[in-house]
């Protein structure tokens, strides 16, 4: 079976909301108001290396989708198969991209020969893959900021349900981000 691992910005205070631009009050948040250290960002790179494919929302889907492509340093998510769960997406334009219309698409892709499953972003499709029990590890990178509002990874969803949660690698960075990598123990 493969690994569907979640990976994610986060305010100290759990919100995912418009890290890197988008129509919170404070877009952009992760590069305007942290200092850069490169070295916080490594896993991103690592995820990109170790992924075998891409799992997104359709809002996560659109803004991406754009951009991307465009980006030499994106070139394996470019490459490689990505997936939208979308009931209203028809005919996606990143290349390689397949629409997935339930979950229970994702749990069959899940049970497919591969490697590891990443989902970037996609706050609401994380939160109803984790209610699912479909989430087996999360990639989190807390940054040293409130912002008070926004969407956040984890609330008081009446379907979120108690998840124990392995920590298997962790890091502090000089500008204040840490990084907490958990496996989701069953």
């Amino acid at each position: 079976m493969r690994t569907l691992i979640v990976t994610e910005f986060l305010s100290l205070d759990g919100i995912i909301d418009s890290p890197g631009g988008g129509d919170h009050p404070h877009a952009g948040w992760t590069f305007r108001d942290i200092e850069f250290d490169e070295a916080a960002y490594e896993i991103k790179g690592r995820e990109q290396e170790e992924a075998t494919a891409l799992l997104l929302g359709r809002v996560s889907y659109d803004e991406f989708a754009p951009v991307w492509p465009t980006m030499d340093e994106f070139a394996e998510y470019n490459a490689m198969p990505k997936y939208v769960v979308s009931s209203t997406l028809t005919d996606p334009a990143w290349n390689n991209t397949t629409v997935l219309r339930s979950l229970d698409d994702v749990v069959r892709l899940k049970q497919e020969d591969g490697g590891a499953i990443l989902v970037h972003g996609s706050g609401t499709l994380a939160k109803n893959l984790a209610a699912a029990g479909l989430v087996d590890r999360y990639h989190l990178l807390v940054f040293p900021v409130l912002l008070g509002s926004g969407k956040r990874l984890f609330d008081d969803a009446p379907q979120a349900a108690k998840t124990k949660l392995s920590l298997v690698e962790n890091a502090v960075y000089p500008n204040g981000i840490s990084l907490a990598v958990y496996d989701v123990v069953r």
